[in-house]
């Protein structure tokens, strides 16, 4: 571990900062503690939370797929130069693993669901007994993590506790408001059509938390591959329930949604595709869909507006961006 604390910091001073001997990063020179996030969502909350004591630094951007993501050499260096670690956990980001249980030896590593009550996960039959890690599609399970990193930084920064709580209350407040725009957003379809068809199984806290069906041609992981056999069971699926929109994603490849396509049209039956969605990541930041709250808003928009074949509109949330 000192070798791997002594490579990190060679990094890191290559890069133009430094470590002092206690191995926690010098903030000194811009007054902000430096927090290194995975996820956007959690990029996100950091954000929201920290305010302006933290520098927030994201590894994954918009159109990255956490399942397959590996850390390079520039990952390494941000990861060598935080005072804190935040990530999802829940084998979400799978290939960065063994990265950063190397980090939580020499920085403070945290999983944002580690303390979301297991009670309150799901367990895919399919998943290998692994929990699905895609929490953020069940707001009030998301608002749990940004508990999480609330009491993270207030306990690394215990002078800047009240600004992390009243930060913390702020963002929960629009995040209440922002469960109760999708649930009204997904009462405007009737219960038999709350059929959701995506790409991978990212979804499934979304459908139980707000009565929608789903379905994914991958797995829980995008990491499984969908077989023909697997394209034509959706495609037979979607035509007998005459399913009229299918969604794709943005972190994953659009083939295998066309494929289900062309095979529903053989069938007899012309399902379109209903939009794009956001699952795995979030928009391009500077856009609504660039934040957690403006891509959740998005994605019950698109569905809605393509379940009941109206165009899509998407208006800002005056709390949200």
């Amino acid at each position: 571990m000192q070798k791997l604390y002594i490579s990190l910091c060679l990094a890191v001073l290559l890069a133009g900062t430094s470590c002092d001997p206690k191995g926690q990063p010098d903030t000194s020179a811009v007054g902000k503690y430096r927090v290194v996030t995975t996820i956007g969502m959690i990029t996100d909350i950091v954000k929201n939370v920290g305010g302006d004591r933290v520098e927030v630094i994201g590894l994954m951007g918009p159109g990255v797929d956490p399942h397959l993501y590996k850390a390079s050499a520039g990952d390494v260096q941000k990861l060598g130069s935080a005072n804190l670690i935040f990530y999802n956990g829940l084998h979400l980001e799978s290939k960065m693993g063994d990265v950063l249980a190397k980090m939580s030896g020499d920085t403070k590593t945290v999983a944002v669901t580690d303390t979301v009550d297991r009670s309150l996960l799901l367990t895919p039959p399919e998943f290998d007994g692994q929990y699905d890690p895609h929490l953020w599609f069940d707001v009030t399970l998301w608002m749990k993590a940004v508990g999480t990193v609330r009491d993270v930084l207030s306990e690394f920064d215990p002078d800047n506790t009240l600004a992390y709580w009243s930060n913390a209350q702020r963002y929960f407040a629009k995040l209440a408001e922002l469960h109760e725009y999708v649930k009204a957003q997904a009462a405007r379809v009737p219960l038999e059509q709350r059929v959701l068809v995506t790409a991978h199984d990212a979804f499934n806290y979304f459908g139980k938390a707000y009565g929608f069906e789903v379905r994914g041609l991958q797995g829980i992981s995008t990491a499984a591959e969908a077989g023909i056999a697997d394209v034509q069971e959706l495609a037979t699926f979607i035509a007998e329930r005459r399913i009229p929109a299918i969604f794709v994603e943005s972190s994953v490849s659009t083939r295998s949604l066309e494929a289900v396509k062309a095979a529903v049209k053989s069938k007899g039956f012309d399902v379109k595709i209903g939009g794009e969605l956001f699952s795995d990541a979030m928009g391009n930041q500077g856009t609504p869909e660039g934040t957690y709250i403006g891509m959740v808003r998005h994605n019950i928009d698109t569905i809605v507006n393509a379940l009941k074949g109206e165009s899509t509109t998407h208006t800002s949330s005056t709390t949200g961006y």
